[in-house]
């Protein structure tokens, strides 16, 4: 099946919940080998090396991945496994994986550049062997809160200096969150993608490094390594999961691409053709790889509104994400608000209950849309033998409700 055949863009039916819009990928192509260009941002060699590096780590525990019976059987699918980041490292969020591994990286590279030597081990850096170097180290990044507290949280356990910037929009609970780590705070006026631009620029007259998960044509290294942190997740899930239950569609949270990318690149490399169904979900008004796909290339949403999925409200592309994403994934779709909400309180009446954020629940939000709407569902080919992986990226954080999430 090839759903990258039609470009029409479809919207929930009368039997829907939600009107949402949804796009299966024009630009399509599931034979297309992984090649060497795909296998320099990602591949399963380094892969490896990064999932040995980070389940080192203090307090390392795979996060859980639950099966959601009674819901999968309200939807109509055989399966739904819900991977929930909530309880990573205790930071609440997947992206503990990426941006404090990109803070590892930095200090690893200024380490071998300054003693000239190679072989730098995360354990040397853990252990305070370097320590004089990593302290005169300063990273930096924006965020809409998660992956600034990752980035805080990296600096913190690997003894460098951190500064965060937040665009206006970011709860003060968030705020408070990544202060915990010993971050300096900047706020900024204007959009998420307006904080971006403001760290560079101080970085580059204040000799920080940006740990940013969105690449740029300056900065392309951090981001592939951050987004091959993120692939520890499907390493656990491959021990979780028995093969006969392998997923059939996954669905997966967009913002700038990077985590979409990391988990899409993975399975392509892994599987080939043979590959889970992928259906990249974002809000309704920060819908930038919608738009992207729909017009064969990177697109800015430069109208950018509050939504509850705040960690997933940006307007422009990663550039080294869309490289992988491109032909890669199957279907697009942007959702509102309520259906995320939805999302989060069906969660919270799971038995036990299951505690996500609105930008967490958006994959799931992404499938319960789909799963009610006749036409994309057969478009994807969603059915009652159908196995669906649901990545929670992060747990209910507190200030996480109403337009102030960041």
């Amino acid at each position: 099946m090839d759903i990258g055949e039609s470009e029409q863009v479809v919207g929930g039916d009368k039997d829907s919940s939600f009107p949402f819009r949804f796009l299966p990928n024009p630009n399509l192509d599931r034979a297309a080998p992984y090649t060497l260009a795909e296998q320099w941002i990602l591949n399963l060699a380094r892969h490896r090396e990064v999932h040995d590096e980070i389940t080192s780590w203090p307090d390392y525990q795979p996060t859980p991945l639950l099966d959601l019976a009674a819901l999968a059987g309200e939807l109509g699918i055989g399966r739904l496994r819900y991977k929930d980041e909530g309880a990573r490292f205790g930071l609440g969020t997947f992206k503990a994986l990426g941006g404090a591994y990109g803070v590892l990286r930095i200090i690893q590279d200024e380490v071998q550049r300054l003693t000239r030597r190679s072989g730098v081990t995360g354990r040397e850096i853990l252990e305070g062997a370097h320590e004089e170097i990593a302290s005169g180290i300063t990273v930096t990044c924006a965020t809409d809160g998660n992956h600034g507290r990752s980035v805080a949280w990296g600096a913190r356990i690997f003894g460098c200096n951190s500064v965060v910037y937040l665009p206006p929009a970011v709860s003060r609970a968030r705020e408070a969150a990544i202060a915990e780590y010993g971050a300096e705070i900047v706020r900024t006026t204007g959009s998420y993608d307006d904080a971006v631009a403001e760290a560079q620029r101080d970085a580059q007259h204040l000799e920080r490094f940006v740990v940013s998960d969105t690449s740029y044509e300056a900065n392309v290294n951090i981001p592939r390594d951050i987004m091959q942190g993120y692939t520890v997740i499907l390493a656990e899930v491959g021990e979780q999961l028995p093969e006969s239950e392998r997923p059939t569609h996954v669905f997966l949270q967009g913002g700038v691409g990077g985590f979409a990318a990391s988990v899409v690149g993975h399975l392509w490399e892994a599987h080939g053709a043979a590959r889970p169904i992928s259906i990249v979900v974002e809000p309704d008004c920060a819908d930038c790889l919608f738009q992207s796909a729909s017009h064969g290339r990177p697109t800015s949403v430069t109208d950018v509104h509050r939504t509850v999925m705040g960690c997933l409200a940006c307007g422009e592309v990663s550039p080294l994400a869309w490289y992988l994403l491109e032909r890669s994934v199957d279907a697009f779709m942007a959702i509102p608000d309520e259906a995320s909400e939805t999302a989060v309180r069906l969660l919270g009446e799971q038995v036990p209950p299951v505690a996500a954020g609105p930008s967490g629940a958006a994959g799931l939000a992404g499938l319960l849309c789909i799963a009610q709407d006749r036409k994309s569902r057969e478009t994807v080919g969603l059915s009652g033998t159908s196995c669906v992986l649901v990545i929670g990226t992060e747990g209910a954080i507190e200030g996480a409700s109403g337009y102030l999430e960041g």
